[in-house]
């Protein structure tokens, strides 16, 4: 016959083990979500340089076309500015956050794989 103190030892070591399986189920997704945000941060440096290239060829060609050392550079000036005034007057716009939210959530969160997970079972 069983006696309770050996089914208190084994609970405790059920317990304990869930315990340990949880926080290592924790340790696994916080790690992908940091090394998700490393590659995003990574990825937008790059973009950065990519942009900032491309302006200034872009500047230089428009320069050489306009036959004006800085008209380039104005142009090039002027489309960014009407780019952040746009965004500006749509910063509020109810689609635009809710495309940016759901596109962070499958990128940083993975969120695609935790929905067909749960379709799954």
């Amino acid at each position: 016959m069983l006696k309770i103190g050996e089914i208190i030892q084994t609970l405790k070591g059920i317990v304990e083990t869930k315990v340990e399986l949880i926080k290592l189920e924790i340790q696994d997704e916080f790690l992908g979500v940091i090394s998700r945000l490393l590659l995003l941060f990574l990825m937008s440096a790059i973009c950065l340089l990519v942009l900032l290239f491309f302006s200034l060829s872009l500047a230089f060609y428009l320069s050489q076309f306009t036959n004006s050392p800085f008209m380039g550079f104005l142009l090039v000036g002027l489309l960014y500015l009407v780019i952040l005034a746009f965004l500006y007057l749509t910063r509020y716009s109810k689609s635009i956050q809710r495309n940016i939210q759901d596109g962070m959530k499958v990128f940083i969160f993975n969120a695609r794989k935790i929905k067909k997970d749960s379709d799954e079972q």
